[in-house]
C-alpha cells in the first residue's frame, strides 16, 4: 500500500476517531505568494534583474529561464527560505512555481522522467546562477553583470520615492556580517571581534538605493564618497533641485565625506566623536544641564548648544557643530553631530529645524529608523547569508536580499496603508498574510488556488489584491 492509501490512525477525539493520509493532492502552506507575483509583475523587478545576467546556454535545452531562477530565489526569500537547500523541496511547491512563471506548476511537461513533478530548479541549478561569474566552466554559463545590477537597484530605489520630494534624507550605515569559513576577502574585524564582511548600505527613508559588499579590512567610511557620486546624479536626474541631506554616524564623518557633500551642495548631519577641545567647547552647557539636574531632583536634563569647529589637521575650516549637554541618573552624557544646515536653507515655516535641538532630535536622532530596516534584512530576510566562497557571489546574494527587501516593502507601502500590518515587519507581514494554507488544483484553463476557510487575515489579503489591481504601473 503507497503512502498515500495508507491510513493513519491517531488517539480517538470524543467519540469520532482520528484518522489522516497523504491524499490530500497538491498543496502549498504559502498562499500569500500570490500577492507577492502580483506585485512582482507590476513593478518588474525579477525581470529586470534578469536582463542583467548573459546567458551562455543553449536554449534548445533549457527548462529554467533566468528569470523563472532569479523569481524563484527572490521570492523564496521574502517567503522565509534562505537556503538553497530549501529549493529541493520548494521545487515542489506549485505556488512557488506559479511566481517564477512556470506554465505548468505541477510540473508534468518537464523532459526527463526523474524530473515529472518538480516545475522548479534544483539547489544545484540556482547555485550554478550564483557562481556563474566567478567559475567558467561547461556548468556555469549564466554570467551576472554586477553594474547593471548596482545600476538598476538604485533605478528601483529613485522611481519609488515620492514622485514630486523636495527633501530626500540618504541614511549611510555599515553592518558587520559575520562569516563562518574561509570566504574570500574576510578579514577580522575588532569592534565586532569576528571575522565578516562589512557592507555599505544607503537607504532613503524605507527604501534601499545601495548595498555594496566590503571587506571588513577597512573603515566604515570606505567607498561612501564614490556611492554618493552615482547615487546624488541619479536622484537629481529624476528629482531635479531635490534638496539632499546625508545622515550617519560618528563612522561617517570624515573630511572626504564632508568636503564632497560642500562642494557637490549636498548637505549632511553627522555624528562626531567625543574629544577633549569638544567637551571643553561644551562645559559651560553641561555645567548649567548638571544644575538642572539637581533642581529637577534628579530628572534628566539636557541642553543644547552650538558652536564653530576644527580639527587641528584634517578640516579644511570651521564647522558647525552642536553639542548636546545632557545629565542622568548615571551621568554626563555628551554628544555632538556636525552639519552644514543653516536657517536660510529652509523655508519661513521650516526654519525651526535649523535650531540645535531640532537638528538633533528630530533629524539626526531619526536616522536610528535605518537600523530597525537593516534588522528586517538580516534577521528576516537572511541578508547575511554570505556562505559562498567568493566575495562576488556573496554580494549577488546581498543584491538579492535587498531586491526581496525591496519587494516586500513596496507591497506594505501600497496596500497595507492605514491597516494592523501598516508598519509591521517583514517577518510578521511573512507569518500573518503569506503563510496561509492552500490547494492548489491545475487543469488546461486555470490554476485554481482555494486557500483555508479558516485564515484570519481573509478581509485583508482581498484589500491587498484590490488595491494592487487598481495601481497604474509606469514603465519609466
Amino acid at each position: 500500500m503507497s503512502p498515500a492509501n495508507q491510513s493513519l490512525l491517531f488517539d480517538d477525539l470524543s467519540s469520532r476517531s482520528v484518522q489522516a493520509d497523504f491524499s490530500g493532492g497538491h498543496l502549498s502552506s504559502d498562499g500569500g505568494a500570490l500577492l507577492l507575483r502580483q506585485i512582482d509583475l507590476g513593478l518588474g523587478i525579477t525581470r529586470l534583474l534578469a536582463a542583467c545576467f548573459t546567458d551562455r546556454r543553449n536554449q534548445d535545452f533549457v527548462e529554467h529561464s533566468v528569470h523563472s531562477l532569479i523569481a524563484q530565489r527572490i521570492h523564496g526569500l521574502v517567503l522565509g527560505y534562505e537556503d538553497l537547500n530549501d529549493h529541493q523541496l520548494l521545487r515542489l511547491d506549485p505556488l512557488l512555481a506559479v511566481c517564477a512563471g512556470k506554465a505548468d506548476p505541477l510540473g508534468l511537461d518537464r523532459v526527463h522522467a526523474q524530473d515529472k513533478g518538480k516545475a522548479l530548479a534544483s539547489a544545484p541549478t540556482l547555485n550554478r546562477l550564483e557562481l556563474g561569474t566567478e567559475k567558467n566552466s561547461r556548468c556555469h554559463k549564466i554570467i551576472a553583470c554586477p553594474e547593471q545590477i548596482e545600476q538598476l537597484l538604485l533605478t528601483m530605489g529613485a522611481r519609488c520615492l515620492p514622485k514630486h520630494s523636495q527633501e530626500i534624507i540618504l541614511d549611510l550605515d555599515a553592518m558587520g556580517h559575520v562569516l563562518h569559513g574561509s570566504q574570500e576577502g574576510r578579514f577580522y574585524n575588532a569592534y565586532y571581534g569576528e571575522y565578516c564582511y562589512l557592507p555599505l548600505y544607503i537607504f532613503a527613508g524605507n527604501i534601499p538605493l545601495w548595498a555594496q559588499l566590503r571587506s571588513a579590512d577597512k573603515n566604515a567610511a570606505a567607498g561612501v564618497v564614490e556611492a554618493l557620486k552615482k547615487v546624488v546624479q541619479a536622484l537629481r536626474q529624476r528629482f531635479p533641485g531635490v534638496r539632499i541631506i546625508v545622515r550617519g554616524d560618528s563612522g561617517f564623518c570624515r573630511p572626504e565625506i564632508m568636503d564632497w557633500c560642500e562642494d557637490n551642495q549636498v548637505f549632511y548631519c553627522l555624528g562626531l566623536a567625543r574629544n577633549e577641545r569638544l567637551e571643553a567647547l561644551l562645559q559651560p552647557a553641561m555645567d548649567s544641564a548638571r544644575a538642572r539636574f539637581c533642581l529637577n531632583g534628579g530628572v534628566a536634563t539636557r541642553i543644547f548648544k552650538e558652536f564653530q569647529y576644527a580639527t587641528l589637521k584634517t578640516w579644511r575650516g570651521q564647522r558647525r557643530v552642536v553639542g548636546k549637554a545632557e545629565v542622568t541618573s548615571e551621568g554626563p552624557n555628551p554628544r555632538f553631530i556636525v552639519t552644514n544646515l543653516m536657517e536660510e536653507e529652509f523655508c519661513e515655516l521650516e526654519k525651526h529645524r535649523a535650531e540645535p535641538a531640532d537638528l538633533y532630535e528630530n533629524l539626526y536622532c531619526a536616522r536610528g529608523n535605518m537600523e530597525n530596516v537593516l534588522k528586517q534584512q538580516v534577521l528576516d530576510l537572511e541578508g547575511d547569508r554570505m556562505s559562498t566562497h567568493f566575495m562576488g557571489s556573496n554580494q549577488l546574494r546581498l543584491w538579492f536580499s535587498t531586491f526581496a527587501y525591496l519587494l516586500l516593502e513596496r507591497l506594505r507601502t501600497l496596500t497595507l496603508e492605514g491597516t494592523q500590518l501598516a508598519t509591521a515587519t517583514a517577518g510578521t507581514i511573512r507569518l500573518r498574510l503569506f503563510k496561509v494554507a492552500a490547494i492548489v488544483r491545475v487543469s488546461v484553463r486555470r490554476v485554481y488556488v482555494q486557500m483555508a476557510s479558516s485564515f484570519p487575515m481573509q478581509d485583508l489579503y482581498t484589500q491587498c489584491l484590490t488595491r494592487l489591481k487598481q495601481i497604474r504601473w509606469h514603465s519609466d
